[in-house]
């Protein structure tokens, strides 16, 4: 197995932004970046010292399915993922980028990531125990961890710089940060596409239980900003993906996503906010060689179910 790629090397072309896991260079073409999934795994808004090989790869196929098949909701920012319809000054570097690269359009990106949660889990399920709501929405007494919502809900968060964290907001905050009518349009695509990609997801097997969304401005034909889909797009890193077979409600569920990472590093005396530790040396937090290869098989078979049934 190819060891994990955590940073990449294109000395011809300039970094835009190095992320939690994408690195983003600029190219020839103004209106068009270059976003390469790395390897790299961050958990708790920390980029952890190990990455998972092949991870990039199978993000980047995962967000391709995704992006054909919601293209009839919303735009997205896709132009290509073939590397010799890009740049002639990326595809020189094609041994790093197989697989792993997406040519997309550059976009004004929106403040805020809608994340939606069709059932009740994560710090939604924390908050719901010691306050009855979620977001500070109030829900229906009596629930229990993993049930599903009566309606799937939206619960924006501010989108942090890298080295901070995402911060829940209140939809009304989100309104005021960006607009109302913006806010209202935000939200109610973002419900259609959790919605079909639940429906769908079902079909394969899996639970979707919750996912969050980007989304960006880019000029439109008319002289006016059309509102496209951006960034990866339900990924096991932006989603939390549970196998249909042994769903029970009122406990954690088996999943296909990084939960299995945070249980891990829970396990080991990590605590959120507190970088280094046991395995990170000082440089981060490192995870073992079963909990790299046993994440790397659960992001692989998410990818198989959704595709077979495609």
């Amino acid at each position: 197995m190819a060891p994990a790629l955590l940073t990449t090397d294109l000395p011809d072309l300039t970094l835009v932004s190095r992320g939690k896991v994408r690195d983003i260079y600029a190219t020839s073409f103004d209106d068009r970046l270059l976003f390469v999934a790395t390897d790299r795994i961050s958990v708790y808004d920390v980029i952890l010292k190990d990455g998972i090989p092949e991870k990039g790869t199978l993000l980047t196929s995962i967000s391709l399915f995704w992006f054909r098949k919601l293209h009839h909701i919303v735009p997205n920012h896709l132009i290509t993922v073939d590397i010799d319809e890009m740049p002639e000054e990326v595809k020189q570097y094609r041994d790093q980028l197989e697989g792993r690269t997406m040519l997309v359009k550059k976009a004004k990106v929106i403040p805020i990531e809608a994340i939606i949660r069709g059932y009740l889990t994560g710090s939604a399920w924390v908050e719901y125990k010691k306050s009855g709501m979620m977001h500070g929405m109030p829900l229906r007494e009596g629930m229990v961890e993993s049930e599903k919502l009566d309606e799937p809900v939206v619960t924006p968060s501010t989108k942090a710089e890298q080295g901070a964290h995402d911060e829940n907001i209140s939809p009304e905050r989100a309104a005021r940060l960006i607009g109302e009518e913006l806010y209202a349009r935000v939200a109610r695509i973002a419900l259609e596409l959790y919605k079909t990609a639940a429906a769908y997801a079902l079909s394969c097997g899996l639970i979707l239980a919750d996912t969050k969304f980007e989304f960006g401005l880019v000029p439109s034909s008319n002289g006016s900003e059309e509102l496209i889909l951006v960034d990866e797009v339900l990924t096991p890193d932006s989603s939390r993906y549970w196998p249909l077979a042994g769903y029970t409600p009122g406990r954690p569920q088996l999943s296909f996503d990084k939960q299995y990472v945070r249980d891990y590093l829970t396990s080991v005396g990590y605590r959120k906010g507190f970088e280094s530790g046991p395995n990170g040396n000082g440089e981060g937090w490192g995870i073992s060689e079963t909990t790299i290869a046993e994440t790397q098989a659960k992001y692989r078979a998410a990818k198989e179910m959704l595709e077979r049934s495609s």
